[in-house]
């Protein structure tokens, strides 16, 4: 009981921390796989394919690079910045993700070769659609997609059911996305959480 109590103050006190953050100009984090998919990337079963997010601020909009290792040589795939990520902190799958909520097409992906991306990404990147009643939302997590849904299919991916995360909307599964954080519950392109309620967290612009 007493190691409870303290690891449940330890994470009120990180929690309570956040608010007098200063402003942070540059994030950087890993993407974990969807490891159903990692044999149809790794170049070989003896590497395991790795990629990992660099996102620094900029005045007027910032740059997020993505850099990618150990994926077979050809593999294409599709970057999105999206509302809800199908992973849990520790890299499993949730049992209870629905969908991934509101959805940007953010550049195209080859694996092994660095990408840069200029656009508003922390704290403020957000749509909404009036026409369809979608007020402002963030998209803070970030993720990619297989762009040929044949590159998964050995791998059990049904290519028959593609998913509409590249520009022709036929594009394959989910390969890699971020976790979300496990005290704010937030995206990482979040940098200035802020507690609303006992249990929820948002984002300050």
């Amino acid at each position: 009981m007493r190691s409870a109590a303290i690891a449940s103050g330890l994470l009120l006190l990180l929690a309570n921390s956040y608010s007098a953050k200063a402003e942070v100009n540059q994030i950087q984090f890993e993407l974990r796989p969807v490891r159903q998919f990692l044999p149809c990337i790794a170049v070989s079963p003896w590497v395991t394919p790795t990629a990992k997010v660099v996102v620094n601020r900029g005045k007027f909009n910032d740059e997020m690079t993505i850099f990618t290792r150990g994926f077979k040589r050809g593999l294409k795939f599709d970057a999105f910045t999206v509302q809800n990520t199908l992973l849990l902190t520790n890299g499993q799958i949730d049992p209870n993700f629905k969908n991934f909520g509101l959805a940007w097409y953010q550049t195209d992906l080859d694996g092994n070769i660095p990408v840069t991306v200029r656009t508003i990404l922390l704290d403020q990147i957000f749509g909404f659609a009036p026409q369809v009643d979608l007020k402002p939302t963030k998209t803070f997590h970030v993720g990619f997609w297989f762009n040929d849904p044949k590159d998964a299919q050995a791998c059990g991916f049904d290519i028959t059911k593609p998913t509409p995360f590249n520009g022709e909307q036929k594009a394959g599964p989910l390969a890699f996305i971020s976790v979300p954080n496990p005290i704010t519950k937030l995206g990482p392109l979040c940098t200035k959480p802020r507690r609303e309620n006992s249990t929820t967290f948002v984002c300050d612009p």
